[in-house]
């Protein structure tokens, strides 16, 4: 069985199943997380991965937001130790959406 490219590590896989079951206030609030801080450690998407990744068959649950196909393509183009450090904050802050 092929896994996915999130499946690899369980805090990632975590993180996103987790966003995935969010609301959608709080999936643009991860997805802001994810974009901002991909580019505050380098990480630069040119114009064609992000038309490439949106404009094929919508597939993926977060393919029907160009937003939160943004910041996917951000965590995934990230070094593993990156993102699941990030996948620890986007759970914190789902964490905290949900006390809310």
């Amino acid at each position: 069985m092929n896994k996915r490219w999130y499946d690899i590590d369980p805090t990632v896989s975590l993180a996103v199943s987790l966003m995935r079951n969010a609301n959608v206030i709080t999936q643009y609030k991860c997805a802001d997380l994810i974009i901002e801080r991909s580019k505050a450690s380098g990480i630069d998407l040119s114009e064609n991965i992000l038309t490439d990744a949106f404009n094929y068959v919508l597939r993926r649950w977060y393919d029907t937001n160009q937003k939160i196909a943004e910041a996917f393509e951000y965590l995934k183009l990230m070094p593993e130790n990156l993102q699941k450090e990030i996948a620890v904050e986007i759970i914190n802050l789902l964490q905290e959406e949900e006390t809310r």
